[in-house]
Order: structure tokens, then sequence, then C-alpha cells
């Protein structure tokens, strides 16, 4: 597409988007984070959801055309499809042309003649892949709620910036345009989150593990029955009350952070939280995020191959740490978009995965640093697997595995470890009774 075209499509979704919000004024709830916000996107979807309209960003339109078509409507998952990467380009064009030409003509209707089901609540997600990409979007929307979800020390995305406290300082954007009477939801055990305070004259509510934090998780649990791996339990402390929660099928501390920041939305929205707590049992956690799924061979697999940050990777081998199996094997592919940082990074994961699990596989020419870390931190030679690409390892791994073992799989989305996943998990079909 010309850049001409491009420009000029971006201008009018830009309008649009601001005109949609003039005419409905919905309430709107910015989520950004190096980790974790998509399972916070679905989670406070679960909470507001009871007795309000609501709607999220589809997948990972995040940026200054997706957000504009979130604010816009509910768009069919096939057109999504095809103006995503996954559809190569200079393919498709005639479709392409038609749903941008649905999407403005819909979209000025909407506005000149209002419709009365447009959603109370907006969920967006705000990508900061670059300098001034979240000024820019607060230029479509601005919300009334920002959560930020976690930053780390080397956030993803960091290539592209002077280095981790830049990336800090445009997250932080979100919160810099609050109203006085807006909220900052802010993950109160991540450093660099919550000494972003002063940034806003909101106000602050702050989730997390610590003591300082408002809405707290407490007796958090990697689950297990009868040696067989479930999910997570935990309980929601905020104030004098407390409740429990249990999601089933997941791992690892992202989606207990999900379910706090969703928490302290919905207190801000004025719920309760016994309330909140039979909410989140509504809660359906994205694919490839932590997700645990049946492997060939009686194997166990957490699918977690979406994507990869140094910070979710560490959440990731800490869960498959705290898990029980017959053998651990850690299936981990390079980190991408963390620039002179990744030597560095992709070392610490090595040193993790060596106390975490008792066979490596790694994917990638970056990940043969977590090799060599893994080696010196003491793992066996003979256990480590080093491999250039997801369609070398699939084969290896499929004969590798036995039954008991769990399979931990992570990497950054272009390393495609979904395929690895694909070769290993169980096909059979379930048949209904």
């Amino acid at each position: 597409m010309k850049k001409w075209i491009i420009g000029t499509l971006r201008f009018l979704l830009r309008k649009l988007a601001q005109g949609t919000i003039w005419r409905y004024r919905p309430g709107i709830i910015g989520i950004t984070g190096s980790a974790g916000k998509t399972s916070t996107k679905l989670a406070i979807k679960a909470v507001l959801s009871r007795g309000r309209r609501v709607r999220i960003s589809a997948g990972n339109l995040n940026n200054d055309f997706g957000v504009p078509l979130t604010i816009l409507g509910d768009w069919d998952p096939a057109d999504l499809r095809l103006i995503s990467r996954a559809q190569p380009p200079g393919t498709a064009r005639v479709r392409k042309t038609f749903f941008w030409i649905k999407v403005l003509l819909t979209s000025a209707w909407r506005i000149v003649f209002r419709s009365g089901s447009y959603p109370e609540i907006l969920v967006l997600e705000y990508g900061a892949d670059r300098p001034g990409d979240i000024k820019y979007l607060l230029t479509i929307a601005r919300p009334n709620v920002s959560v930020i979800t976690a930053v780390g020390e080397i956030p993803v995305h960091v290539e592209f910036y002077d280095g981790p406290a830049e990336v800090a300082r445009e997250k932080g954007r979100l919160i810099e345009y609050l109203p006085v009477g807006g909220y900052a939801v802010l993950n109160g055990d991540d450093k660099v989150v919550s000494g972003l305070q002063s940034r806003t004259r909101a106000r602050v509510m702050l989730f997390g593990f610590g003591l300082g934090s408002e809405v707290r998780v407490v007796r958090f649990e990697n689950r297990a029955v009868d040696g067989e791996p479930t999910g997570i339990s935990f309980k929601l402390e905020y104030g004098s009350g407390v409740v429990p929660v249990r999601i089933n099928g997941v791992f690892g501390k992202a989606h207990a952070y999900g379910a706090a920041a969703a928490a302290a939305v919905g207190i801000i929205f004025g719920m309760n939280l016994v309330t909140i707590s039979e909410a989140l049992a509504d809660y359906e956690p994205p694919p490839s995020r932590m997700t645990l799924l049946p492997g060939i061979k009686g194997a166990q697999i957490i699918d977690d191959s979406y994507n990869a940050s140094p910070i979710a990777m560490r959440a990731a081998l800490e869960a498959l740490a705290a898990l029980p199996a017959k053998r651990k094997i850690a299936v981990l592919g390079d980190m991408l978009e963390i620039g002179k940082y990744t030597n560095e990074a992709h070392e610490q994961v090595g040193k993790l995965a060596a106390a975490s699990a008792d066979v490596l596989f790694t994917v990638g020419l970056r990940a043969k640093f977590i090799a060599e870390a893994a080696a010196s931190a003491r793992m066996r030679k003979a256990n480590i697997f080093s491999f250039d690409t997801s369609d070398e390892v699939r084969k290896p791994l499929q004969d590798f595995i036995k039954k008991g073992d769990l399979i931990l799989v992570k990497g950054s989305h272009s390393m495609q470890l979904d395929k690895a996943v694909e070769e290993i998990k169980d096909q059979t079909p379930v048949i209904a009774q």
C-alpha cells in the first residue's frame, strides 16, 4: 500500500474514532506494559461484564490502526486476519480494500445515526513499540482508568529506546494524561511501575503480592492433584475482605496479577470482592499463555509460545520449577527486541533453566546463550540440545518425550514455537459419550 494511502487511512481512522468517542462517551480503560496485558484485559472484561456492556481490543490491536478499529466496532476475525502480519504482503488486496471501505462507511454511519448498543466501557491496549507511540494513541482516546501491568529491568522493545528508563517513561504517559478524578492502577511489585506514581494527578491503586499493595494476592499456588498439574489458586485481599480465586488449566503468577488488576478496576467501578470473585470464574485465559495442554505419550505441555520477554521467561520457569513431574523439559526460544541486553538476558534465563528443568531444548541463535549459561550452571551437557529453528526441533523433541514429562514451551512470537507445540500436542479427537 502506498504511503499516502496509509497516511490518509490512518488520519480517517483517528478522526472517526475520536468522533465515535465524542458521540457515545464510553468509559475507557487503558492497559500497557511489557508483559501480562492480554490476561489482564480478559480478566477486566470478565469482571466488568457483570451488568455492563464491555468491548476489549481483539488480539494484539494496540497500535495506530488497531486502537481505532477497536473503538469503531466488533469486526469479523477473518477480516482482522486480512490486515494482520499473518497475511502475506501484497495478497488479498481486493478483500482488504472492501474491508477498509466497510470500516469507514459503517463508522461514519454510526456517528451520524446513533446506535443504542454501543459498549458502555472500552478496554484498550496501548502499544509502546517505539518512542511516541502512546502519545499518538492518546490523541485518539484518553482513558479514565489506566493500568500498567509490568515493565521489568529489561523490557521488550527496549532495542528501539535509549534504555529501560525511556521505555518506562513512554508507558508512563498513559497515567500522565489521566484526569484528576481518574485512577492509575499500578503493579506494586514492579519497582519501575510503582515508581511512576508521581507522574499522575489521578488517584493511585496498587495491586500485587507485596504488603504495600491495596489489592493483594496471597497464598498463591501452582496446583497439582495426585501429581498432575491442574491450575492456580490464590486469595485476593482488599481492606478487611478476602476471597478465594481458582483458575484451572493455566499456571504462573501472570494470571494472578491480571486477576488482581481486574479486581482493582472492579472496586473502582463500585463492585465488591465477592462479586468480583464470582465474575473471575468467567475468566477465559488467552491461548498459548501458560496454558495446560495434553501431550503425546502421556506427557503434559505448558504452552507459553505466544511471546517472550525476560520478566515473562522468569515467571514461566518459576512455575515449571514449582510443579511436579517425572521430568521437566524446557523448550526455550530467542527473546527478540531487547537490543544490547540480548546476551545478558539470555544468560540469566539459562541460569534459571538449569535450576528449573531437567532437560533443555533451545531454539534460535540467541537462545544458544541460554544453553551455554545452563551448562555453566551445572546442567548436564547431555541434557542440553540446541537448534536453529522451530522446524528443526520438532521431530527430535517428539522422539525424546516420555510419559510423565512436563514440557514448557516459550519464545518470542517470531520463533514460531507454536509449531513445536502442535508437533507434541495430543491430537486424539474427543468422542462425545
